[in-house]
């Protein structure tokens, strides 16, 4: 059984993994069933890239098993702030989705205690999702006794991908593996002193930047005190922190100028055209290798991020029921789907993420994916801050807020880590 390291009681957990292509042959498109006599509205921000793909690729499934109810594709983009947003001014107008996408965790607490999701704790019976589930995924699903949401997929965060020719080009070893940050910080120097003009470390926008953070938590105050960092254990104003932080600032120096202009994925294929040597960031990577035609081991090579080895940081796509839904039956058919062998298998070999479910076949998955399935069932699993596991929606914006200040330039360390103390007080 894996070891989950315990955080707070309210704290849901979720799986958030790549898709594949589907069996059916239902070919009717998105919101244009005209046999349906049912339909269901699905609010997520899978609109581009290997995201929109495994979402089409688990509707394929639905349609297949659910004829009768027409697919509405409520997809909109913007991940990290404009989608939520948006769900957000739905909910409170009364105008909500059937069931919308949210990361499994304290971020869908707010929800709950908004009154704005339904106790769906019968489907996990109706489902058997309590014997295919991680009994202590079910466990940290629980809110109060009542699960609010099914998991899609689970994500890891604390991944570290690596250019094999950029690597090899600087005279280094073709590795992603350092048993530290400062052992990684090293190779940084190494890559800078080699290679001027290219990029040690790539990074995007701010919570591209909170990702790194949380990274750099888990590696220098190891698993005990970064989930104290959550329930009150650990004193954000500690001096252990404070040096987690300049480890976080010294690994900003590395980074490209233009990184606030950019999401995850133009930070990746920095990799792929030979202009930065590493990036850290979730296992949806590989979606953007793949589609790159980039092959594992040769083009890229990855291993858990520096410092973090026996540790799966993890996120999870999970998805409601919403108070008042328009449409009750469909999103029970939703949830149907993407709780099944036939939807978890389609969408997370397409996304790169890994089934919530325990009774996949590993062989079915890439090689990356079987290194996650492995450390899911295997390593400590501590929860991810940018992702929703960890914090709630108002002390993530806080925490967001404190970070963009700190790596523009406008705060220095200690104002920075008060910020983060006070979002978290």
């Amino acid at each position: 059984m894996k070891r989950f390291a315990k955080v707070a009681a309210a704290m849901v957990t979720a799986g958030c993994l790549a898709l594949t292509g589907c069996s059916g042959n239902n070919d009717k498109p998105d919101g244009d069933n005209t046999a349906a006599t049912e339909q269901v509205e699905v609010f997520t921000w899978w609109s581009t890239g290997s995201e929109a793909l495994g979402l089409e690729a688990m509707v394929q499934v639905f349609d297949r098993d659910h004829p009768d109810v027409n697919f509405v594709n409520g997809a909109v983009a913007g991940g990290g702030g404009s989608s939520k947003n948006l769900l957000q001014d739905r909910l409170d107008a009364g105008d909500p989705p059937d069931s919308f996408q949210a990361h499994a965790g304290l971020e869908i607490q707010d929800y709950i205690l908004a009154g704005q999701v339904e106790d769906i704790s019968s489907l996990y019976d109706e489902f058997n999702l309590r014997s295919v589930f991680p009994s202590d995924l079910i466990d940290l699903l629980t809110s109060g006794g009542k699960i609010y949401s099914i998991p899609s997929n689970i994500h890891r965060a604390n991944v570290i991908w690596a250019s094999v020719p950029v690597l090899e080009a600087a005279g280094l070893q073709a590795t992603a593996e350092f048993a530290s940050m400062s052992a990684f910080i090293e190779a940084l120097d190494k890559i800078k002193a080699a290679s001027p003009d290219i990029v040690p470390l790539s990074i995007g926008g701010v919570w591209t930047q909170v990702h790194l953070l949380e990274v750099v938590l888990i590696a220098e105050l190891g698993t005990d005190a970064y989930n104290g960092l959550w329930d009150g254990k650990t004193d954000w104003k500690s001096g252990q922190v404070k040096a987690a932080l300049e480890i976080f600032n010294k690994l900003i120096t590395y980074t490209n100028e233009d990184r606030d202009s950019l999401d995850w994925e133009e930070p990746s294929t920095m990799l792929i055209n030979g202009e930065a040597a590493f990036n850290i960031m979730g296992d949806w990577a590989p979606a953007n290798f793949d589609s790159k035609n980039q092959v594992d081991g040769k083009d890229y090579v990855y291993a858990p991020a520096p410092g973090t080895v026996g540790v799966f940081d993890f996120l999870a796509d999970s998805f409601t029921l919403t108070t008042n839904a328009p449409h009750p039956e469909g999103a029970k058919a939703w949830l149907q789907t993407i709780s099944s062998l036939d939807g978890q298998v389609a969408f997370n070999r397409i996304k790169g993420s890994i089934p919530a479910r325990t009774d996949i076949t590993p062989s079915d998955f890439s090689t990356y994916q079987q290194t996650a399935i492995a450390s899911f069932k295997n390593d400590t699993i501590v929860p991810s801050l940018q992702h929703g596991a960890a914090a709630t929606i108002v002390q993530l914006n806080t925490i967001t807020a404190a970070v963009s200040k700190f790596t523009s330039g406008a705060s220095d360390i200690e104002t920075f880590q008060a910020e983060l103390a006070q979002a978290m007080a």
